[in-house]
Order: C-alpha cells, then structure tokens, then sequence
C-alpha cells in the first residue's frame, strides 16, 4: 500500500517505519522534522499530523507515541531564549512537548498553523507573524482593542506558583531517603511520647486526687509510678525530638545544598542569550536566599508541619477512643479553620511570588550600582543611584504591605475559632460530667489534649504562609533548572582530535527573533590564516565571532571546523581551542598568577611567567608588591586598562589556541599601551588562526586578508592592498576614517587679537 508522501517529508530513518504504522486509508497531511530530543540534546524526532491522529518519534526514547485528533487537542508554539518548543495539550494538562533550535523555527509555524487548520479548512491567510521583543515567542494577531501583550510573558510573570512544586525536591531527597526514614521513625516515636502525659492526667485524677478529696489516703507507690511514667515520657520525648531534628536539620542542608549546585551548575551551562534577559542580582537572591529560605522550610517548618499531622491524627484517634460524642465536639471548628485556609492560599501564593520579584529587583540595583561605584562616583551620581534604591525598596515595603493586610487577619481568626472551639469541649463537657457520662479526670485530659490539638491547629494555620513562601521559591529556581540552554550538546558528541583551525562559513543565518541579523554569509578561513572583520557598527561582525565561538547556533547553513559541523563537537571540548581576547578584559579577584591561569588552573609557576612575558607583562607585574602573588581587587580594579589587557593576551597565550578572537583588543588604550600590547598580540597570532575586529582598521593590515561586513553580509574580501585599489567599500571606511584622525590631530591657529597694541622697540 502506498501512502501519500507530503512534500514537506524530510528524509528521515523513521519514515519506512511510519509508512509501516499508517492504515490503508490514512494519509500523513504534513511532517515536521524537530532537531532536539527530550534530553534537550540534538537528535532528529519526528512529528506527522495524518487525517486523523498525531504521531510522534523520540529519538532519546526509540519510541513511537499518538494521539487521536480530537476537538480540545491544541498546540502552543512558544520561542524562548532561543529554543523553540511545541506543547501538545487537552485543555486540562499537558500531554507532550517538542522542542527545537530556530533553525527549525519557520517549518514549525508552518506545521503548527497546519495542525490548527485541521478543523478550519477555510481559514483565510495568516497575517504575518511578530515576536515578543523580550522572550522572542510569537505574539498573537492583534486584537481590536491593540493589546500586544505577550502570553508567554504573561504565564511567567502571573503564573501563581502552585504548592505542588515543592514535591519536586524530592529528586534531591531521593539520595537522603535512608536518613529521612529513621528521622520520620523518630519523629513518630517523639510525637507519641508526647501524648503520654495528658493520658496518663485520667488515673491522677480519677485514682489519686479526686478519692482523696473524698477522705481516702493517697498511695506513695501509685503517684510515684504516674509521676515516674510522666518523667519518663517527657525524657524519651526529648531525646528523640534532638535526635529526629539533628538528622533531618543535616539532611534538609544538603538536600538545600545539592539544589544550590544543581541550578548553578546548570545556569553555567544556559546560553549567552539567557543571561542578557536576566539581570545578576535576580539570579543571585535565586541561587542564595531561596534556596537558604527551602533549607530553612525543609529543617524547621516542613518538620514542624508533619509532626502537627502526626499529632492531629493521633490526638483524634485517642480522643475518640475515650469518648467519640466529645470528640466529635472538638473538631466542630475544622471545617470552618480549613475554609479560611482555602480562602487565603491564593492570595497569599501571587502575593509571596511578587514579593520574591520585588525583592529582585532590590538586589538588582545593588548588583548594578556596588560593582559599578568607580562610575556612580566620577558622574556624581549617588543621589540617583539612592533614589533607585528608594524607589525599589519602597516598592518592595508596598508588597509587603498589602499582603500583611491578609495575613494579619487570617491568624487571629484561626486563634479565635480553636478558642471558641474550647469552650465547646468546656461546655459539652460539663454536662457529660454533670449527666454521669465521663468522670472529672476524663474531662482534665480531654482539656489537656485539646489544648495541644488546638496549638497544632494554630501552628498548622501558620504554616500556610511558610509554604507559599517556599513554593514561591522553588518555582523561581525550578525556572532556571527547566530552562533549555539554546545551544544544545550533540547526543553523540565527536571527538575533536588534532585541531588544524581551518574554519568554513557555509551560507548562515541569524536572526534575534524576527530580526535577520546574519544572511547568506559564506566564508572560508584556512588554518592559521589572520582574518580582519572590518565594517560599520551593527554590521553582524561580533555576532559573526559569537557564532564561531558557539555562543549562538546559526538558524541557517552550518559552521565547521576541519570539515566538522560545530553542532556534533561536544561544547566544552570545542571552546577549549579558543582564546578570546575582549575589549574589555574581565579579572577575576585573586592572585595575577591565578588570572592568567584561568583556562589552565594546572599550569605551573614557570608556564605562568613565560606567558605573562610573551605578553610583554611580566615587567609590570614584577613591579608590584607580591609579584605574580599580588591580589587583583574584583573586575581587576587597580590595574590599569593596558595592563589588564596584557593579563588577558597571557590567558590566552597560556592555553596555547588554535583559533584566536581578538575584539577590539586595543581600542580602548592610549597610543604607547597599544603599541605594548600590539607586540604582545604579535607573539599571539603566530601559528594560529586568528580572527580580529578593530577599531582602527590601521592595526590590521597584518592581517591576510580583511573581510568587510554591511548588514550581516561579506561585501569585499582581499587584503589591504587590494581592497585599497578597488576603491570600494572598504577603501571609503578607510579614506572617513583617516579623515577623521588628520582632522583630530589639527591643532587650531592662535589668531591676532585686533585690540591689542603693536609695542615698538
């Protein structure tokens, strides 16, 4: 039988077995090849819309899954932080979701306005998709009031966070379950020692205290057993309750820990793009107080909490075995204590997850302004600089604020309705006593119980606003673990071997969105050829270095090294044969010796100085104090800009690459520190395959050739000599740049001042 093949079939290995799946009668509509499988590594799947089901291939898995097309099935198309996805759902929960780079990203419209045409065979042309300027998803017509707001923004920022997450730790829980075991043993034998004194309150009173108010002798024997058995009980309560909290204190710390090095571990490996949507002090009140407010949730009131069910559960079963009519008595105000917990829950979840925003963007503008205060300063701007602060803080107290106005009222209501329940038991009790139904000591230990039932409800009532507060934070740091990096390892990465440097640029695209910023743009860089980029500001020549280094994946064409796409080279592997050198050269606070050692933590002392001096540093550092031991303060601040640079040249040079990255590596010096830092660079580019950007296009005509970008395309391509000739493009920069420079260096005439006198001799 043979089946329709649609022309948007890409030639995959699954497709005989699909051919094999369809029935006689059904045909596959359209096909859609994704390029990431469910591990997020890249991996072909498979996703065929036939006339009457969806069928999916996940490479991860080898394993076929389907769905029958039915009218609540729909299909959400999202692009964040370059990573595209397609999320199967029935109105009710999600059923599947895809995942794919935005090389993928126009046959994924096509096929998922296929999937929504598949009940609208009339539907007019659709318009012309936009894109959310802030994640890059795709926005939705626009409606007759002109509302443009993003729905995938909107579900992030609005999305109340649901209790359910916190059960989402359990994955760092899971090594610590032997020692949760004992301390829930513990817990439970503490919790049941507990409950020992107000029984043992029935006997004292029945057998000892009230007969000997009705003349009997008191027996020294009796009260010194119930007096031991309270003793004893309140000892093996108070041993188990230290021992059951020391376990769980230390397995809550490392269970907080692990999650503190997961998400860290996993921020360190998401894209460049995630990080310029995210500002620093947001990630790091993430990474350190939410995950000290989970440890301190998990150690203290988590604890607490399940030691409160414990009691409830044993306190009623207790007090039910006694008497069930008082019993019944007792829990009258649950039902009305769990309404206003219901009622209030909501609230308070949005109401902790705005808090934990604001809170954000307090330590945003301390992040911004402390490591920045060299500039705050030399523009005499800290007053504005407090304003921000204010501004922010106030915001913050505002939050706080409002959601005190509920919490205020909710406590005092609970503790209101366990007193009101009191004297029902008080009341109900009584008369049971005064009918003949309980004796006097069975009412004592009912108060005493209940005194304890009802402190746990209180204590149970609070913990409503402890938990929304750590759900509110296990949902901002899940946020970062759940995120895809847009850079994706190969499933079976190559191994990269001896690199020679040779770089092919095979017709790429880029886009930010739906900003074509790269296009069409081929080039092929031999190994250890220098390569200058030339061109105007936002010509695509530092996107272009960002997608060689692999900060980016190309949405179109491919990137090889030696002949090797960079999509199947393990990340890590690749960027180990890349020395980068910055405009600005980043320090890390520590030693110089440990600076220059950064790519290569093992190097040794002697390493260290033969880099630092084919850098042409090692003068100045011996100038220092310590010498190589001498402290850099944070961002290297102490050092001069020259000197920084020359530190960074020696990282490079330490690592020993084979494909260089000099960004505008001595524009921002004086003439004498550039001509220091060009014989360093000289050392460098030897041997390698360099790839330059320069502000001043008289510093590269070392280079090979010059490359000359306009609009994310190589205009003109040839040494200076020869582009000189042509009289192009290039040549035009060249003559506006020299232009530029003569035109600096005139100095102005003094002209005669006609008022002033001649003076003879």
């Amino acid at each position: 039988m043979q089946h329709h093949h649609p022309a948007d079939a890409p030639q995959h290995p699954q497709w005989a077995a699909l051919q094999a799946r369809l029935s006689d009668a059904e045909n596959a509509a359209t096909v859609l090849e994704v390029d990431l499988d469910s591990a997020g590594r890249f991996n072909r799947g498979l996703l065929v819309l036939t006339d009457c089901r969806l069928l999916a291939w996940d490479p991860a898995t080898s394993a076929w899954s389907e769905w029958a097309l039915r009218p609540d099935l729909a299909m959400r198309i999202s692009d964040h932080a370059g990573i595209g996805s397609l999320e199967l759902v029935d109105g009710s929960q999600r059923l599947a979701l895809w995942r794919f780079t935005l090389q993928m990203n126009l046959q994924a419209q096509r096929w998922h306005e296929a999937f929504e045409r598949r009940n609208e065979p009339a539907r007019p042309d659709a318009e012309e998709l936009s894109f959310c300027p802030s994640c890059k998803a795709p926005l939705p017509p626009r409606s007759d009031e002109g509302s443009e707001e993003c729905p995938t923004c909107a579900r992030e920022l609005h999305t109340p966070p649901s209790t359910w997450v916190l059960l989402r730790l359990w994955r760092f829980a899971k090594p610590y379950q032997g020692q949760l075991l004992l301390g829930f043993a513990l817990m439970l034998g503490s919790t049941a020692a507990t409950l020992v004194a107000p029984y043992l309150t029935m006997p004292l009173m029945d057998k000892v205290l009230i007969p000997f108010q009705q003349g009997q002798r008191i027996d020294p024997w009796v009260v010194g057993l119930y007096l031991s058995g309270l003793l004893g009980a309140g000892l093996v309560s108070w041993l188990l309750g230290w021992a059951k909290t020391y376990i769980l204190a230390l397995v809550s710390e490392r269970i907080a820990a692990d999650l503190r090095t997961t998400t860290f571990d996993h921020l360190l490996s998401l894209s460049l793009e995630y990080f310029g949507n995210k500002r620093t002090g947001d990630l790091m009140s993430r990474i350190g107080s939410e995950t000290d407010r989970l440890s301190v949730f998990l150690s203290l009131h988590a604890l607490d909490f399940i030691t409160d069910v414990l009691m409830l559960v044993m306190t009623a079963t207790i007090l039910f075995s006694i008497n069930p009519w008082l019993a019944l008595a007792t829990l009258l105000p649950l039902p009305f204590i769990a309404w206003m917990i219901h009622l209030v829950r909501d609230r308070l979840r949005t109401g902790f997850e705005k808090i934990d925003r604001v809170w954000g963007e307090v330590t945003s503008v301390l992040a911004d302004t402390i490591p920045g205060i060299r500039v705050v300063k030399a523009f005499a701007q800290e007053k504005r600089e407090a304003q921000r602060f204010h501004q922010a803080n106030a915001h913050n107290l505002a939050v706080n604020d409002k959601l005190n106005k509920t919490w205020s009222l909710f406590t005092p209501t609970v503790s209101l309705l366990t007193e009101i329940g009191l004297l029902v038991v008080w009341g109900f009790g009584i008369y049971l006593v005064a009918g003949g139904d309980i004796t006097v000591g069975v009412l004592t230990a009912f108060i005493a119980y209940i005194g304890r039932f009802y402190g746990r409800m209180d204590s149970m009532s609070r913990i409503v606003s402890v938990t929304q507060k750590a759900a509110a934070g296990a949902k901002r740091i899940f946020d970062i673990i759940d995120h895809q990096s847009n850079v994706p390892e190969p499933t079976n990465p190559l191994p990269l071997g001896a690199v020679k440097g040779g770089i092919q640029i095979e017709d790429i695209g880029f886009r930010y969105g739906n900003r074509a910023v790269i296009r069409g743009l081929s080039l092929d860089i031999r190994p250890g050829e220098m390569i200058g980029l030339v061109g105007h500001s936002g010509s695509g020549k530092s996107t272009l270095v960002n997608l060689i280094c692999r900060f980016y994946d190309v949405t179109e064409g491919a990137i090889k090294v030696d002949g090797t796409d960079l999509r199947r080279i393990g990340v890590a592997d690749y960027r180990r044969h890349i020395g980068l050198v910055l405009q600005e050269p980043f320090l890390f606070f520590g030693t110089i010796a440990e600076n220059i050692a950064y790519g290569k933590p093992d190097a040794t002392r002697e390493e260290i100085v033969a880099a630092a001096r084919a850098a042409h540093a090692h003068e100045f550092i011996l100038r220092l104090a310590q010498g190589y031991d001498s402290l850099v303060g944070e961002r290297g601040q102490g050092l001069s800009g020259g000197e920084r640079q020359r530190i960074s040249i020696a990282r490079a040079l330490l690592i020993n690459p084979r494909i260089l990255i000099l960004d505008e590596a001595t524009s921002s010096v004086d003439t004498e520190t550039e001509k220091e830092i060009q014989k360093a660079l000289d050392n460098l580019v030897q041997g390698r395959t360099t790839i330059a950007i320069a502000h001043r296009l008289s510093t590269l005509r070392k280079a090979d050739r010059l490359v000359v970008m306009d609009r994310g395309q190589v205009v003109e391509v040839g040494p200076h000599e020869e582009l000189m000739a042509k009289q192009g493009y290039y040549w035009r920069l060249y003559e506006a740049q020299a232009r530029r420079v003569d035109a600096d260096d005139e100095q102005p005439a003094l002209l005669p001042n006609p008022n002033a006198h001649t003076v003879q001799a």
